[in-house]
């Protein structure tokens, strides 16, 4: 076909524009949805608990995905600096995944376990507290905001119906979980539950 005919008619550069993203989309898109590595948990990956699903809602209210990313790519200078490359079957129970694209800090993917509870604490109260360098804000007013549980049910339950097989066990636990703990105490919770799969952890 002569390239300038397309060219010079809209309509049929639009049909071709529509067939070639349709058969892109199709060949990146459906061998995802039928993997098993990318539609069942990596082992190791269990939902996140009540207190750690609060402070994830308030990783995404405040905009920490804005800077740091989740999801450490297959380069060797990645793998060195945050740990094991992300697994697709590490997000399943993920609605929204939090991936991110912009890395203004550090990638979090493997930030759980690094550092102790305090560490997370003082540096979100006062980043440059123990990072002279950072040039992130601070979060002082988590430490006085109370996690709601009646909240947390809500968003368990939205997870559930996205697919998160959270048990009525689980939803009978919220109260004892975040009853009196803090945004900040949340949010810790969180970012300590971001590890590498138990699979990644031993290769």
């Amino acid at each position: 076909m002569n390239h300038e005919k397309i060219e010079k008619h809209i309509g049929l550069m639009a049909i071709l524009i529509a067939v070639v993203i349709s058969v892109g989309g199709i060949i990146e898109i459906v061998p995802l949805m039928i993997s098993k590595s990318a539609t069942q948990p990596a082992p190791g990956i269990e939902p996140l608990g009540p207190l750690e699903v609060a402070g994830r809602d308030v990783y995404i209210r405040e905009g920490c995905y804005n800077c740091h990313s989740q999801q450490v790519r297959y380069l060797a200078e990645e793998v060195l600096r945050y740990g094991p490359a992300a697994k697709a079957g590490e997000s399943v129970y993920e609605h929204p995944f939090q991936w991110g694209s912009k890395r203004t800090g550090p990638d979090l993917s493997r930030v759980g376990g690094r550092y102790n509870d305090e560490w997370h604490e003082l540096h979100l109260m006062d980043p440059r507290a123990v990072v002279p360098e950072s040039n992130m804000p601070g979060y002082p007013w988590l430490i006085r905001q109370r996690v709601s549980p009646d909240e947390v049910r809500r968003m368990m339950q939205a997870l559930r119906t996205a697919g998160v097989p959270y048990t009525d066990d689980d939803f009978a636990a919220i109260a004892e979980a975040v009853t009196g703990q803090t945004q900040l105490d949340a949010l810790v919770a969180y970012l300590q539950s971001l590890k590498a799969s138990d699979q990644e952890v031993t290769q």
